[in-house]
């Protein structure tokens, strides 16, 4: 859960919040996106608002489209080109990034994966360095694909914010929760602003994804009668 959050939380690039994060906990700290160690100093890299969770993680939160590769992300790409044992993937980034063929679940030198150039994949980063190429994996630790790999043409893709990717994956945003209980759909967000959706008519499918972009700036408690509003329902009291 997210530390509550005060206009003194508000920082610019370039400040020192060694000092700050000490305040807030004394045990060894994990960052995100928008921060980075100089020396033996936390400092900010670009401007947004200061947040944590309960694990000592810390990040900025900001509105941004552009998406900085970080280690651990699981992103939405898109097959770019297939050359010799990778796959490109244009992951929205500076850089495309490289998925091996033997990061599928199943994949051997004689059983390669059916990927096309064009498909989606839902992956997950396993090296994200500004001095090196991105590189993908669509399996976890012990082999398996747990969801990642190759998404179904049959869904439809469209792009958003960072932030709002951030917002719909917490915890307490009940919105994927609300729109599950008025039609049958999946879902897949990608943490690099795309997001990918699969309902059984092109109708519901476009009321979804308004649903989505239109939670950005739609207070928690208010997100139920929005989505209703949008399906031309009415929501139960």
């Amino acid at each position: 859960m997210a530390a509550s959050m005060t206009n003194a939380d508000v920082v610019l690039p370039g400040d020192v919040l060694t000092d700050r994060l000490k305040e807030i906990t004394n045990k060894k700290v994990r960052l995100g996106p928008g921060l980075r160690w100089q020396s033996k100093d936390v400092v900010a890299c670009k401007c947004g608002v200061l947040k944590s969770r309960e694990d000592h993680a810390f990040w900025i939160d900001n509105h941004q489209r552009r998406y900085i590769p970080a280690k651990g992300e699981s992103i939405i790409g898109v097959v770019s080109l297939k050359a010799g044992d990778i796959f490109r993937v244009n992951i929205g980034s500076n850089l495309p990034a490289a998925l091996p063929y033997l990061s599928f679940e199943g994949a051997t030198k004689r059983n390669r994966p059916n990927v096309q150039i064009g498909d989606l994949v839902y992956a997950k980063l396993l090296v994200a360095n500004r001095d090196m190429e991105p590189e993908l994996v669509c399996i976890d630790g012990s082999g398996q694909s747990n969801g990642l790999g190759v998404l179904s043409r049959e869904g439809f893709m469209f792009k958003c914010s960072l932030h709002l990717c951030r917002k719909i994956l917490s915890p307490d945003c009940s919105l994927l929760r609300v729109l599950g209980k008025k039609i049958p759909l999946e879902v897949t967000v990608g943490m690099n602003g795309r997001i990918w959706l699969r309902c059984r008519s092109v109708n519901d499918t476009i009321c979804a994804m308004n649903a989505i972009l239109a939670a950005e700036y739609t207070p928690e408690q208010n997100l139920k009668s929005m989505v209703y509003k949008i399906f031309g329902g009415v929501a139960a009291v």
